[in-house]
């Protein structure tokens, strides 16, 4: 199975990639899953309200989403909640919390990769909030090994004299148990995410704006390490028009388009026609596929760009160890790195990640750094106090 998640600047025509790209696939005969989290069912109307072999649509529910786990996590932490003489919460008073939306749709994607599809496209939030989204499940993870380090819950069993000689209450059973589940669940979404299988559709509508919006999407996908397969350039207006101000608009374009193909390289950038107006219905969004351009290899789904972290072993040379980190488009003035014990902090431009050190560079000391063309490379030397030594 594969999944694409549909994202971009707001306004760029994301939702009508994404249903675009689902019709397609079940056109040709494959078994797709469109997923979406938007409450005005606006890609309803997009599809004209018919149904089409092959093509399952769901709307995903935060609200509900956000009552039933609420409502599951009093009922489990029912006994400390009576301790403290609290009053239990009802479904119908409970609103969404802000963050809802990110974990109804994570919840969502974890699922999907249970299914029978051949495809699930995600019709994703603007890029920020998208990278914001796909990062949080290996972030929530961290806080809980940090919080609730499951190595404690072997000592359940001392809790009662530790409670006695601390002169505090013990965290409960359920809390590790709430931890544990927590902790699977997101494992499980943080799999789908980081499966292979998994890439991300840039959607634009080319000018100066979206080229700078895209490279600043590329840097923070690449920084979480997720696997951008395609640029979508949507709404292109043709070449040939007679009209001096939509020959000024299409000559703009075709300029920003020359841009993104020279910094993108070997990611593919695709062309998607102006219709003169938004498609409405599924006979129009075939017309957006069959479309003059004959861009028929955005919507078969290609391979992802692929450029994992690496260790080079550089020890019998230089005598270090470099862990090489792609960051296209990163700035070194924008760039900002920081060890902490066995993580690493790593800043480019507005993104920020935590990640854990492979164990060979737990035991030596960053030397250095260097960012050329678009990739880092962090020089680790050896630790002579925890490097094993040679006999």
């Amino acid at each position: 199975m594969r999944t694409v998640l549909v994202t971009g600047p707001g306004g760029a025509g994301r939702t009508t990639v994404a249903a675009a790209t689902a019709l397609a696939a079940a056109r040709r005969g494959e078994r797709a899953l469109l997923l979406h989290t938007d409450r005005d069912d606006s890609l309803v109307r997009l599809l004209g309200g018919d149904e089409v072999q092959g093509l399952d649509l769901v709307r995903i529910d935060a609200g509900a989403h956000f009552r039933t786990e609420l409502l599951a996590l009093q009922e489990r932490a029912a006994t400390a909640l009576d301790l403290l003489g609290a009053g239990r919460l009802d479904g119908e008073e409970l609103t969404e919390l802000p963050g809802a939306d990110q974990l109804a749709l994570l919840k969502a994607l974890r699922e999907s990769a249970t299914g029978d599809h051949d495809l699930v496209v995600v019709d994703m939030p603007p890029t920020h909030a998208c990278v914001a989204a796909l990062a949080l499940p290996g972030q929530l993870r961290r806080y809980l090994r940090r919080l609730l380090p499951p190595e404690r819950q072997a000592a359940r069993s001392l809790r009662p004299v530790l409670a006695q000689l601390a002169g505090v209450p013990m965290p409960a059973q359920w809390l590790y148990e709430t931890a544990a589940r927590w902790d699977a669940e997101l494992a499980a979404v943080q799999a789908v995410v980081e499966d292979p299988r998994t890439t991300v559709r840039l959607v634009a509508e080319p000018g100066p704006a979206a080229s700078a919006a895209l490279r600043t999407a590329r840097l923070g996908l690449a920084l979480h390490g997720l696997r951008l397969d395609a640029v979508v350039a949507n709404r292109i207006l043709p070449t040939s028009s007679a009209d001096p101000f939509l020959a000024g608009l299409s000559g703009r374009q075709q300029c920003a388009l020359k841009g993104l193909a020279e910094e993108f390289g070997a990611v593919p950038v695709h062309e998607v026609p102006h219709l003169g107006r938004e498609p409405q219905g599924v006979d129009e969004l075939d017309e957006l596929i069959d479309g003059p351009t004959g861009e028929t290899g955005l919507w078969d789904v290609q391979g992802p760009e692929s450029q994992p972290w690496a260790v080079e072993d550089r020890l019998a040379d230089d005598g270090v160890l470099v862990w090489v980190v792609p960051l296209p488009g990163a700035a070194k003035d924008a760039l900002g790195l920081v060890r902490r014990g066995d993580e690493l902090l790593l800043n480019a431009g507005p993104f920020r990640r935590i990640v854990t050190l492979p164990s060979a560079l737990r035991r030596c000391t960053v030397s250095g750094a260097a960012l050329t063309d678009g990739v880092l490379r962090i020089r680790f030397t050896p630790d002579p106090a925890l490097w094993p030594r040679a006999h």
